[in-house]
């Protein structure tokens, strides 16, 4: 299938998590070596952000990618986080003539408004920063123009329907999200799909957690024919949805790299065998202890701490689910970042238990959430 009349290849480098030295200081040889593995291997499509690694990683792109390819030969996508920092609209705007010199790209593939959603929306809507990068497009400066989305499908619809002219949307689409009440990838998907926006695919492996699953789903994967890496299958089921251009995975070891290329290089949808594969690991998530928030949202409104309980319970989740604590720590910590009041905010009100239809003891989890996340 091809997309803006080009056949991309279905997988993406994900530039996030480049290896890095002791120091924290990205591992350029490392970093080069990757490049080399990947671009050998007939892919082209390199994505990162202005943020990424506190933009270490659109400096790494120049030396790694930049200074050593001709600029046809690959794909660069980065991303402008308006909320992160800006108070007016030229500090946002800046931000963009900061990755094209980091970078050196001369321009971008895509270029993407980054983390849409919650009250993050309207950084983008006061800056005008919708128009902005219709701006540069017509200048030239970014070919095509779209943005990476965090939030609920109906919102999505919104920001769709408010901005016909963004090309692409980038989803967080992978097995254990797509009947999610916090993800709502398969709704997510169906709202691209209406809108006629290709799907840039992001966290197909949840992070990693779908690398090293619960036990319980890797006796499903084990138990099927082939010696497929668990992480293979998570990142084939999201390149098998429909309207999906590209898949980033961000490898930051050869390993990665060798085992993700050699099932993408002549890349085929899943089976329905393998789909069916697919649902019984589905189902054996879905088994397991995590707090069963729905993410209807009915407890958020009128919390008066402004606490983002859905979010905070999606946090724990990670590590009571996918054995990701890690994960667990950054997403709560994030949720805060993003306006959350910790989880010790909680006054027992109880008005939240009062409307949840799952009827979670809320306050009690809260008080779990702070146990493990508030430092």
């Amino acid at each position: 299938m091809t997309f803006f009349g080009e056949n991309i290849p279905k997988l993406g480098f994900g530039l996030m998590r480049l290896p890095q030295q002791p120091a924290g200081v990205v591992d350029i040889e490392a970093t080069k070596k990757l490049v080399d593995a990947f671009m050998e291997s007939g892919f082209t499509y390199f994505d990162t952000a202005y943020g990424y690694i506190a933009g270490e990683s659109e400096k790494a792109i120049k030396t790694a990618i930049v200074d050593r390819y001709p600029r046809e030969s690959f794909k660069l996508a980065t991303k402008l986080p308006a909320w992160a920092g800006a108070k007016t609209a030229e500090e946002a705007r800046a931000m963009f003539d900061t990755s094209l010199e980091r970078t050196g790209a001369g321009y971008f593939d895509f270029y993407l408004l980054h983390n849409i959603g919650g009250a993050r929306i309207k950084a983008f809507d006061n800056f005008g920063m919708w128009d902005y990068l219709t701006e540069l497009k017509e200048k030239g400066l970014v070919k095509h123009i779209g943005f990476s989305f965090h939030d609920d499908a109906a919102t999505l619809d919104k920001v769709l329907t408010a901005h016909p002219q963004m090309d692409v949307v980038q989803l967080q689409i992978n097995y254990a999200d797509m009947e999610s009440g916090a993800v709502q990838s398969r709704a997510c998907l169906e709202v691209a799909a209406k809108h006629n926006k290709p799907v840039i695919v992001m966290e197909p492996i949840k992070g990693g957690a779908l690398a090293n699953p619960h036990d319980s789903v890797k006796a499903v994967f084990d138990a099927a024919p082939g010696d497929a890496s668990y992480a293979s299958w998570a990142i084939r089921f999201a390149a098998s949805q429909p309207g999906v251009m590209v898949v980033l995975s961000g490898m930051n070891s050869m390993e990665q790299m060798d085992d993700n290329t050699s099932y993408m290089k002549d890349f085929k949808p899943l089976s329905d065998d393998e789909m069916a594969v697919i649902k019984k690991a589905q189902a054996a998530l879905s088994a397991l202890p995590g707090v069963p928030c729905t993410s209807c949202k009915y407890c958020s409104p009128d919390c008066p701490q402004k606490i983002f309980i859905p979010e905070l319970f999606d946090a724990m989740n990670k590590e009571l689910v996918y054995n990701d604590p890690m994960g667990a720590q950054y997403s709560y910590n994030l949720q805060k970042m993003f306006g959350s009041a910790p989880a010790t905010a909680c006054v027992e009100c109880g008005q939240c238990e009062a409307v949840c239809p799952q009827k979670i003891e809320i306050v009690k989890e809260l008080k779990n959430v702070a146990a493990k996340y508030e430092k």
